[in-house]
């Protein structure tokens, strides 16, 4: 990385945080869960662009990840006595009745536990390909929310948890969507990047080629999994209450979703998806109940949004498959070049513009 580079990522960085301040001391407690929820739902896009875009598995287990993460920080972090209170059924079985650990130990015992679930889902799993694979990660995150149903003496069941501390703030939720932007670059950028895309393209080549496909595959499962399940974590910190309810396959769709729109290969992309549809998803809440503009009043229809969201995805399939970005991202280059038409002075190409990521 070049000292013009560097400065333009400092830059880059220093506007970023400079917003942050800003929205922390003017904005309202409802936009500022918006941009938790942007962070938060960033992170989980990364993790599936990296299974799905990258590396080419189909995979629609998302939402029971989240799930694996949301639960196992939750009931680490819950104070003593609120379990005591939530759990007045069934008591909550030991350890987890005398655990009481910081915020932070929470995420890494939720990224621990996420992995060891992703790597015992993917093991079996990732044999399959295609539509197969959709599939099966669709059942297992289905048996994953059954589970956190019926073990009530774990998750408390259909009830779920309540006064979850509410750890979770723009800071933590920025920091860690950089940290997996960070992970999720350079591992593109490594050895490990190629084979993921030589598999995307052909498996067959790919494995002629001395690739381990099994190896490469369940790699890319796990890592982008556990940012799935981190990300329920933080997005149980901020909600401060969870239940099995919240991770049905639409939950999925909507991470889904923020990939196909921005582009299933780009990084840039999933990006640009998560904050669009994030933001959509919230905006479009006042289609759902009635509007006054003062000369006309428009009846509100529940479920109008996801109406919307639904003619979206199909309209990106129809006209632009490829998504906003396609495989492309938003590079030092670029950036390079338009500073330089900006001042006044014509920048100069340089070999692989397009392709080159930041």
């Amino acid at each position: 990385m070049t000292k013009k580079q560097m400065l333009i990522l400092f830059i880059g960085a220093v506007i970023v945080a400079g917003f942050l301040v800003y929205a922390n001391l003017t904005f309202d407690a409802y936009m500022l869960r918006v941009l938790n929820l942007i962070a938060i739902y960033m992170s989980a896009a990364l993790g599936l662009c990296l299974i799905n875009g990258f590396t080419g598995q189909f995979s629609l287990g998302i939402a029971g990840f989240m799930a694996v993460g949301a639960y196992a920080a939750s009931l680490v972090t819950l104070p003593i006595a609120a379990k005591e209170s939530i759990f007045f059924i069934t008591p909550l079985i030991w350890p987890f009745s005398v655990l009481e650990l910081p915020f932070i130990a929470g995420i890494i015992f939720a990224a621990i536990v996420t992995a060891i679930f992703s790597f015992l889902i993917g093991f079996p799993v990732l044999r399959l390909r295609g539509d197969y694979l959709a599939i099966a990660t669709l059942g297992f995150s289905e048996i994953i929310r059954v589970v956190s149903t019926n073990t009530i003496s774990i998750t408390n069941g259909a009830l779920g948890l309540r006064g979850i501390p509410p750890y979770t703030n723009i800071w933590w939720s920025f920091g860690f969507a950089a940290f997996a932007l960070f992970v999720i670059w350079r591992l593109i950028n490594s050895s490990y990047g190629r084979a993921f895309k030589a598999i995307r393209d052909n498996d067959v080549a790919a494995e002629a080629m001395g690739i381990g496909l099994f190896k490469n595959k369940l790699l890319a499962f796990v890592v982008g999994s556990t940012l799935a399940g981190v990300s329920g974590a933080f997005l149980a910190h901020l909600l401060t209450a969870i239940d099995p309810a919240m991770f049905r396959f639409f939950l999925t769709f909507n991470v889904l979703l923020m990939i196909v729109l921005g582009g299933m290969s780009s990084i840039t992309g999933a990006v640009l998806g998560a904050s669009i549809v994030t933001f959509l998803f919230e905006f479009l809440r006042y289609l759902d109940s009635p509007m006054d503009l003062g000369f006309i009043t428009i009846p509100g229809a529940p479920g109008l949004r996801m109406v919307i969201f639904s003619t979206l995805l199909i309209l990106m399939i129809l006209f632009r498959r490829q998504g906003l970005m396609g495989s492309k991202e938003l590079t030092f280059e670029w950036i390079e070049k338009q500073l330089a038409r900006f001042g006044g002075k014509k920048g100069k190409p340089r070999e692989g513009d397009s392709h080159a990521n930041p």
